[in-house]
């Protein structure tokens, strides 16, 4: 029997039935409860015209609906394709006729980026109408078992062109998460706190891993700094994963100073390293062990981890805390030349490269996306620069991509970079990321305006707020008379954070 996301659940209902497996605003379901759930949400499905390899798309604040609509889906074998409620209407609208669904699934939140005369697939309402139509479905479970090579979920990334990419997320890559799960010290009697959105791999693939193991998840709605101080000793949290910037303002919350944080045993952190300053608050305040994770969409979440061993800022492996660790066991990993495909040594920068169960089964509807990602021999190619010292620790160096990650949100400078190109009065444009003091980064747009023409710094980010998420837009403008080019006159975004950047 594949280990999908239904056949582990139906096993927990089986074997554990009465022990609590999520609970979401102060409502508990056991694993019992979630299995007799999810079957009547598969039957709705059903009822509602999604059959097997049909994909159904959720644009929704995190709720326990969501997670008992991907067992439901797995249940009859549908897609669960996983929407940023943070994007634009537009954006919106682009993925949906990317993806196609039969049934998009959308909360009180998201209402209004989808339009009242949208016709590209059936909608259907969290709440009131879901309830309503699930309560009359039967709980017999609809007995779909799954393929490993079947696509359980659909989570979009952004591309360095602006287009999204449908990233198709396998069973056998997804079942890992129960590796992970154990990797990261988590048991039947687990209590994992997962406030990270579930249209992210860090939600739908770390929040779900206590779960699979067979222990309590406790679900927020978003993250919520007074909340999670709270739900910590109300459910002797054990563990949960943070990026940096909410670890430091979790820290910088007066209540915290006076909360019982004791029963934490783990905090996972990504997106970028933890420093020596910020980990030593964070140990002194929450006491309990960090691991650094490093992964992204495409490999179904974590595949390098730096040990809690690791992360003693005063001990003699200090240094390490800079790496995010080393691959895990089913996990190849390599540091490659992306020009010749020959493996650099160490200490000298090249191209990460992996080749994983893990792996996405490619982008969905894009062939030449998926060619150039997974090369021969099934080598994913991530587009993250690093080094590897002799003990294969792995040190992040830039990103080839020219990613920003903003409080521990992609973010391409191609998508605003396009967006701005679009305004009137710009003639060039570059994006880079810069330091902030909240988000780690943050987008800085350089223009150069057209002769005669004028436009504010408010102008243009109001511009691209019209166009996209909002924590996609730049929150500084710098005006330049040209930006700087090579010879062939490629943009030198190396330059460009040298003049603009930290320094700056």
């Amino acid at each position: 029997m594949t280990d999908t996301f239904a056949n582990i659940l139906r096993g927990h209902a089986k074997h554990r039935p009465n022990a609590p497996a999520l609970t979401f605003q102060g409502r508990t379901q056991t694993f019992l409860d979630l299995d007799t759930g999810s079957s009547r949400s598969a039957n709705l499905l059903a009822a509602r015209g999604v059959n097997a390899g049909d994909r159904v798309a959720i644009l929704s604040k995190n709720r326990a609906d969501y997670f008992e609509i991907i067992f439901a889906a797995n249940k009859i074998g549908a897609t669960v394709v996983c929407l940023n409620w943070r994007l634009s209407a537009r954006e919106i609208r682009d993925i949906l006729a990317d993806a196609e669904p039969s049934l998009l699934l959308v909360d009180e939140t998201s209402a209004g980026l989808v339009p009242d005369d949208f016709t590209l697939c059936d909608v259907l309402h969290f709440g009131p109408d879901f309830d309503t139509e699930r309560a009359a479905q039967p709980d017999t479970d609809p007995g779909h078992e799954g393929a490993p090579d079947e696509v359980a979920l659909i989570l979009y990334t952004s591309g360095t062109t602006g287009l999204p990419k449908g990233v198709m997320l396998i069973n056998e890559g997804m079942s890992y998460t129960a590796e992970l799960a154990k990797a990261w010290g988590m048991s039947h009697n687990s209590v994992n706190l997962v406030a990270m959105p579930l249209f992210h791999i860090g939600g739908c693939g770390y929040g779900s891993s206590t779960m699979l193991a067979g222990g309590h998840t406790v679900l927020m709605a978003d993250v919520d700094i007074s909340a999670i101080i709270d739900l910590i000793p109300r459910y002797s949290v054990t563990h949960t994963f943070m990026v940096p910037a909410v670890v430091q303002a979790l820290l910088n919350a007066p209540q915290v100073a006076g909360a019982d944080m004791s029963s934490l045993e783990l905090l996972m952190y990504g997106a970028s390293p933890m420093g020596d300053v910020l980990l030593r608050r964070a140990i002194d305040t929450l006491g309990c062990n960090f691991m650094h994770a490093y992964g992204m969409t495409e490999s179904s979440g974590t595949v390098v981890c730096l040990g809690p061993e690791w992360h003693d800022p005063d001990g003699p492996n200090s240094h390490l805390l800079k790496s995010c660790g080393t691959a895990l066991p089913w996990v190849e990993l390599r540091v490659v030349d992306p020009d010749t495909g020959t493996d650099r040594p160490a200490g000298e920068v090249g191209e990460i490269w992996l080749r994983s169960p893990m792996l996405m089964k490619g982008y969905w509807r894009n062939l030449k996306a998926t060619a150039e990602a997974i090369v021969e021999d099934g080598w994913f190619r991530s587009g993250d620069a690093a080094y590897l010292d002799d003990e294969r620790h792995v040190f992040l160096f830039d990103r080839y991509k020219e990613m920003i990650i903003s409080g521990g949100e992609n973010i391409y400078p191609a998508e605003i970079e396009n967006v701005l190109n679009g305004h009137p009065a710009v003639a060039q444009v570059g994006v880079i990321g810069v330091p902030h003091a909240r988000w780690g980064e943050t987008p800085l747009a350089v223009v150069v305006l057209r002769e005669g023409q004028t436009a504010t710094e408010a102008e243009l980010i109001a511009h691209t707020r019209a166009d996209l998420a909002h924590y996609k837009c730049p929150t500084r403008i710098a005006f330049a008379d040209a930006l700087p080019r090579n010879a062939s006159g490629k943009l030198l975004k190396f330059e460009m954070r040298r003049l603009y950047g930290a320094g700056a």
